[in-house]
């Protein structure tokens, strides 16, 4: 026994896995949804988000097809099961709404974000910071000397990732695109 008198293996469970297992399981999914492109339908999508409380984690839109007037808002949402669901339910019943593809659900897609990072510093800090950046495959975009402005391409995670190394090599300013993402395949 331990000192604590606690014996080991006393249970096939680990301490990390307290969840309870009847709690809902939050999902993140990636939505496409090609709507006529004409004033207000972005008000109108958001406006569902917002009327029943659900999450925007990124949020991208713009213009597809200019002949056939029609744009592309790819959202990134969060919920249970059955809340993903029902968005997509109430999206596709919009009138001004084509189609709806849940990318998560369609099978592997390519997701790509922008980030545009300001850097400060100098001396160590402003080696190391350029150093990472290569590891990373960011761009220098501007340069004074006090600061970098970086810009990067790839996977929320990867941005994620470089910002939280930037931090505490003086990252002050970050601006981001959203998530842009296609189905892969055909």
């Amino acid at each position: 026994m331990s000192p604590l008198n606690i014996k080991k293996s006393a249970s096939s469970h680990s301490a990390y896995e307290l969840r309870d297992p009847n709690a809902p399981v939050i999902e993140t999914h990636t939505l496409a949804v090609i709507v006529e492109n004409e004033p207000g339908v972005l008000a109108r999508v958001i406006g569902l988000f917002t009327a029943r409380g659900y999450n925007i984690d990124s949020l991208t839109v713009a213009e597809v097809d200019h002949s056939s007037h029609r744009s592309r808002i790819t959202v990134v949402t969060t919920g249970t099961p059955e809340v993903i669901v029902q968005i997509k339910a109430q999206l596709a019943r919009m009138v001004p709404v084509y189609e709806v593809h849940d990318l998560t659900v369609e099978g592997p897609s390519v997701q790509r974000e922008l980030a545009l990072m300001k850097v400060a510093g100098r001396g160590e800090a402003r080696i190391e910071a350029l150093r990472l950046a290569e590891i990373f495959r960011a761009h220098v975009v501007d340069s004074t000397l006090e600061s970098f402005v970086f810009e990067m391409t790839g996977t929320p995670e990867k941005i994620d990732s470089f910002a939280e190394l930037m931090r505490p090599l003086g990252l002050r300013e970050m601006a981001r695109t959203g998530v842009a993402a296609l189905s892969r395949g055909l």
